[in-house]
This record gives structure tokens, sequence and C-alpha cells, in this order.
């Protein structure tokens, strides 16, 4: 069984997951910004509480330091994201600050976190990451007529998701014996689109779960939905 740290964990996707991976026996670590979220979450799922906010340093270097203390990780989930755009005109709306503000948390966020745990992560016999990224960083997808994601008007988070696909893929080159891999878990209904999403979160969790606890064998900087291989 593996010891696994989810960010954006108090809620949505990230609590389903987590909910699921504790079920199946593995010790998970709640990432939650408000640290009494996060408590209630973990008491409710019988797993572990660490407060983690992602856009600042010294939270997550303060997460590491707790969970190494503990003695170590092995799987790494970067769900923790954010839409601010959502029911704006997209590209006539958005601004540099709009954007700042989405790559803060979905990107950077997702490197600081990286950074951070590598070391502890590099120490785990089958270390495992997941960067939770959107089927609209799908080039391909957000191009073709008809398509999912071809009437998305919004620029911030899909850029901002493909940057994270670009993360994943780097760093799945330069750490070969980690399994880095980037999810689409679909439109799902969580605070992150107001619920609008059509999927419930136990569908969405599907393919986080799954790759989550993929083995030493399994596949590294690819693009996932719960189907298969999705287009760059």
């Amino acid at each position: 069984m593996t010891t696994t740290l989810i960010t954006g964990a108090n809620k949505g996707l990230g609590f389903e997951t987590a909910r699921r991976l504790v079920a199946a026996g593995h010790t998970v670590y709640v990432g939650s910004r408000d640290p009494g979220r996060g408590r209630r979450a973990a008491e409710r799922l019988g797993a572990r509480a660490v407060r983690l906010d992602v856009t600042d340093d010294g939270s997550v270097a303060a997460a590491a330091a707790t969970i190494e203390a503990d003695g170590g990780l092995d799987v790494l989930v970067n769900n923790a994201g954010i839409q601010v755009e959502l029911g704006t005109d997209g590209a006539a709306a958005v601004t540099a600050d709009m954007m700042r503000e989405t790559f803060d948390t979905n990107v950077f966020g997702t490197v600081r976190v990286l950074h951070a745990f590598l070391p502890l992560l590099r120490r785990s016999p089958a270390p495992v990451v997941v960067n939770v990224s959107s089927g609209l960083a799908s080039f391909t997808r957000v191009t073709t007529r008809g398509g999912p994601g071809y009437a998305y008007p919004g620029v911030a988070y899909p850029a901002s998701k493909a940057a994270v696909n670009m993360v994943t893929v780097q760093f799945a080159k330069a750490f070969p014996a980690m399994r880095i891999n980037a999810v689409e878990p679909g439109y799902t209904s969580t605070d992150l689109n107001h619920h609008g999403g059509h999927q419930t979160v136990e569908e969405g969790a599907e393919i986080i779960v799954r790759m989550a606890q993929v083995t030493a064998d399994g596949p590294t900087g690819g693009y996932f939905d719960a189907h298969g291989t999705l287009p760059w």
C-alpha cells in the first residue's frame, strides 16, 4: 500500500479520489488551504490532514516536512485548481491579471508542489505523480469543429492546463523511474464549474484513482481520460 498526497482534497474530485484510495487501503493525506475544512474532510475519510496552499512556498515546504517526518511519500496527485474566468466573454474579457491568478494555482502551484516533494518521491520504490489536467488542454479537441471543447471561449484555464501537460511530459522525461501522467476527469459537477458538469464526482475521479495506482511498468508521460489516451 502507498502513501498518497492529494492537493485540494477537502471537496470535489480530490475528496472522492481520497475516499476511493483510503477504501483501497492506502494512506492518504488530504491537502487543503483551510486547515479546518481539511481536518473535517480527513476525519470523514479516515485520512490524514495537512495544510497546503499550493500558491505559498512556506505552506508547501511545511507540508513536505510534515509528510517526510511521518515516513515519506509514494504518490502525489496535483488536483488543486481554479477557473476564474468562468461566465466571462472569454478572449474578449481575459486580462493579464486573470492569466496570472489562474497560472499561479494551476501551473506554478503544480510545479511548486512537484519541486518540494521530489526528494520524497525519489526515495519511494514506486513513485507516481498524477497531474489533473483537462480535455480543454488538448489543442486537437479545442480546434476540431463540433468536437468536445471547441465551443469553450475561455483562455486562461485551457492555457494553464496545456502548460500542465507540458510540465507532465518534461518531468516524465527527466525522471524515468517515476510514473508521471496527466489526466482528464471529464466535465464533472464541482465548485470549479459552479456544478454545471454532467458527470458525478464518482465518474470523474475514476481516471485519477486509476492512474494514482499504476505500477512501475505502467505508462508515463501520457495524457488520459477514462476511455484511453487523449490527443495533445
